[in-house]
């Protein structure tokens, strides 16, 4: 059954954007905060009542998200939040490996002395954040460091390509970004890519692009195995706290 009671904020239809995006956008957060899960069947209608808004723009988010890999939509059988596998995750990460190293290569040529002072002042701004356990700002500085790098390589399409790749991933930002250890170790391999590019060494920078996609890849599956863990402990205590209920009951 749906289990659905609200559980999505009215729109607010005063914003500048086309209601669609706004829809889109609302539609996103709901599903990286898993308040729609994984495998749940959407439902237009009831979708439209919740955020207040006509199915039509609710219709056309759906069409969006279905592009960014958000939800699958399945011949008769209506439209699922998808369930990203392990297979679709590799398979992101190889597309966006080779072209991460393309654009850190090319940032290694084309970059301006602003633009690298802008990437190591950010930088420093995300070591601070990280100190105070600021993930909010963490997450809002890090998109602002990728895109200033990728902007740096002087191809719009490549741009566009990988921002498509980083939308498919985005729902994981915040598990692999959570991974003990991880924060830390990202700011390194952004230094050890800004340091790459500085020097203008093209090949230096492609090989430390790929080996910071390697380590997210790696950090991504380790944090899924993790939260697998834990939902079946979780499981498997509330099951023995049943039995041990029902033996009492006895």
């Amino acid at each position: 059954g749906i289990v659905m009671d609200n559980r999505l904020a009215p729109i607010k239809l005063d914003s500048y954007q086309p209601l669609r995006e706004v829809v889109c956008e609302s539609l996103r957060e709901a599903i990286r905060k898993g308040i729609l899960k994984p495998g749940e069947r959407i439902m237009e209608i009831q979708l439209a009542e919740e955020l207040g808004v006509s199915r039509t723009p609710v219709r056309e988010a759906i069409r969006k998200l279905e592009l960014e890999g958000y939800v699958v939509m399945m011949p008769r059988r209506g439209t699922y939040v998808a369930n990203m596998s392990i297979r679709d995750i590799n398979e992101i990460f190889e597309i966006r490996t080779a072209l991460e190293s393309l654009s850190n290569g090319l940032a290694a040529e084309h970059i301006t002395d602003e633009e690298l002072e802008h990437l190591q002042r950010l930088l420093v701004i995300i070591g601070g954040y990280i100190k105070e356990g600021n993930m909010e700002k963490i997450v809002e500085t890090d998109i602002e460091f990728h895109d200033l790098m990728y902007h740096a390589a002087r191809n719009q399409r490549l741009v566009g390509i990988i921002s498509n790749l980083r939308d498919q991933l985005t729902r994981f930002r915040t598990l692999s970004m959570s991974y003990p250890g991880r924060l830390e170790a990202t700011l390194d391999e952004h230094k050890a890519i800004v340091e790459a590019i500085a020097n203008g060494d093209r090949k230096l920078a492609s090989k430390a692009a790929e080996k910071h996609m390697e380590n997210s890849e790696k950090t991504l599956l380790k944090a899924m195995e993790a939260m697998k863990e834990q939902n079946t402990k979780s499981r498997s205590t509330k099951k023995k706290k049943l039995s041990a209920h029902k033996a009492a009951v006895k």
